[in-house]
């Protein structure tokens, strides 16, 4: 027979003063996270800005103009979804639990989110973001060499960006395979 006492959780007494502050200083995130929420906004105004640019300007534009709007508009669209996840998975390990089990709207990674997670999540952002410039990049590359066409960048600039994708890339792959390594044995999916 199992005493009550035994499966209660341990209540802890209240902290002594240092551990209350060192514990306390986490809040100290809490303006950097609200000031993500205000770069959120700008975001938006940038979209909305964007978007509205495409309509005036859609039986204007060539195809490749609009395309290059659209990929701007979809790189606004996952730099705002990054900023989400550090906003939300951020404050959620390392500031405070936002208590949203049950929510309808609470997303699913949230529940199984720390700070492995997090970087595994915000390395593949980062790739998908860099993904989206470079495939402009690569439209707006085909004027490179052309005469009386202007290009916005040069071979050298096309390299450059495509070895850092590559290494951003590399990057998660290092990620990934560090907290696999770390993970206890079993645990692998």
């Amino acid at each position: 027979m199992s005493h009550p006492e035994a499966t209660q959780p341990h209540s802890a007494g209240p902290l002594r003063p240092l551990p209350l502050i060192i514990f306390g200083s986490r809040w100290l995130q809490l303006p950097l996270y609200l000031g993500l929420i205000v770069a959120q906004c700008v975001y938006v105004f940038l979209f909305l800005k964007e978007l509205w640019h495409l309509v005036a300007h859609s039986f204007d534009f060539s195809e490749q103009q609009i395309m290059l709007v659209v990929l701007g508009l979809i790189d606004v669209v996952m730099i705002s979804n990054l900023l989400i996840m550090v906003i939300v998975g951020g404050y959620e390990t390392f500031v405070s639990r936002l208590r949203l089990e049950g929510h309808p709207d609470q997303p699913e990674w949230l529940s199984h989110v720390n700070a492995s997670v997090l970087k595994i999540k915000l390395a593949m952002a980062i790739i998908g973001i860099s993904s989206i410039h470079l495939l402009r990049t690569f439209i707006e590359a085909g004027n490179i060499g052309i005469a009386g066409r202007t290009a916005n960048y040069t071979e050298t600039g096309v390299l450059l960006q495509t070895m850092i994708h590559v290494v951003f890339i590399l990057s998660a792959i290092g990620i990934a395979w560090v907290d696999r390594m770390t993970l206890p044995a079993g645990k692998h999916h």
